[in-house]
């Protein structure tokens, strides 16, 4: 029997905070290794005299954690997007442990790929910021535009695991328009950065640590696939408008767009 009221809410929410932090979990516990050498990586940083961000990242701990990572830190955030997933399209009641393994295994593959070209990416933007910030020439400004690709990195990457939760493509499709909906859908981009960047900031205040522990990735897994998900729609219903409009003209219009957010979902 459904409850209802009061009771039935409560019971909703305790559900919710059940899946959530259990996710967030088993996502934790499949990235033990990069977690653990991030946290020798802040606790060396914290030793020097002056701590820049090139040293946070570049250092042994953030080296070997960057090396590890696209083997099981990847993996797990896909996972847990594919979770996500399942929870925005309507299965709520799916199976966690069993799902969230099943998903880890299946989407090894891209996430490892991903992985390796993200963090590359990733170490060339932050090399060149580092270099920038040190100029003191009108040269020291072109920093900014590093952070600013930095940023869209981020968003790009977040892209790309809703990509490989929800859609059946070849590796290449999925990185290439993970950065296409990245900059062509600006307003989604700059919604994820400021939500979940807001989110991983107030999770890290001393007194709401325990939100990192139990919410933190899943939410930002939860709120980014739902965005992605309602834009993703909006296309599709576009799309769908307009082959109905062009009549004879569907099936060149499906095809020119079959590579896009459109593709073939999983049905998984």
């Amino acid at each position: 029997m459904e409850l209802k009221g009061f009771a039935g809410g409560f019971y909703r929410m305790s559900e919710w905070i059940m899946r959530l932090s259990a996710i967030n979990l088993l996502w934790i516990l499949c990235s033990l290794p990069v977690a653990f050498l991030v946290f020798l990586q802040l606790m060396a940083v914290v030793n020097m005299e002056a701590p820049n961000l090139f040293a946070l990242a570049f250092n042994l701990f953030g080296l070997a954690a960057l090396l590890v990572a696209p083997f099981t830190f990847f993996p797990a955030t896909s996972a847990m997007f594919s979770v996500a997933r399942k929870w925005v399209t309507g299965d709520a009641d799916v199976p966690l442990f069993r799902s969230f393994f099943r998903y880890f295994r299946e989407n090894y593959k891209p996430a490892l790929l991903g992985g390796f070209v993200f963090e590359l990416l990733y170490a060339v933007f932050l090399v060149n910021f580092q270099f920038y910030s040190e100029q003191t020439n009108w040269l020291g400004s072109l920093n900014l535009v590093f952070l600013v690709f930095l940023a869209l990195l981020a968003a790009a990457a977040l892209n790309y695991f809703c990509y490989v939760a929800h859609f059946d493509l070849p590796f290449g499709k999925l990185l290439r328009n993970s950065v296409l909906i990245t900059i062509a859908k600006l307003p989604n981009t700059l919604s994820i950065l400021v939500v979940n960047g807001a989110l991983v900031y107030i999770s890290f205040k001393p007194r709401l640590m325990f939100l990192a522990l139990f919410f933190t990735g899943s939410l930002v897994a939860l709120f980014t696939f739902w965005s992605f998900h309602r834009m993703v729609t909006r296309i599709q219903e576009k799309i769908a408008e307009r082959e109905q409009a062009d009549g004879a003209g569907a099936p060149d219009a499906r095809g020119a767009a079959e590579d896009g957010p459109d593709a073939e979902e999983k049905q998984g």
